[in-house]
């Protein structure tokens, strides 16, 4: 869906209009929609590529620890209790 709004705007930006009185010229240039289409290409790969490393940056940094205890009293009720906690491996 996102690719239907995107596409106008490479028509337009592709378009040369030139004036000359009163008559307007308008010349569809296809290297550049290519060219802008690949720009286009480029810089969403490129931002997914930074977001992908900064997830892992972030996943590499962070190590949770699960702590689970379980007792049991007199009467024989066993009580679970889970501890997480989470060490920031960049201090280290």
């Amino acid at each position: 869906m996102r690719i239907a709004l995107v596409i106008p705007l490479l028509l337009l930006g592709a378009c040369n209009v030139s004036k000359d009185g009163n008559a307007v010229t308008i010349q569809y240039d296809q290297n550049k929609a290519e060219n802008t289409a690949a720009d286009i290409g480029n810089t969403a790969q490129n931002i997914a590529g930074d977001i992908g490393n900064d997830v892992q940056k972030t996943g590499d940094k962070i190590d949770n620890k699960v702590v689970v205890n379980k007792s049991t009293d007199s009467d024989g009720n066993t009580t679970t209790t889970t501890t997480v906690t989470t060490e920031n491996q960049a201090a280290k």
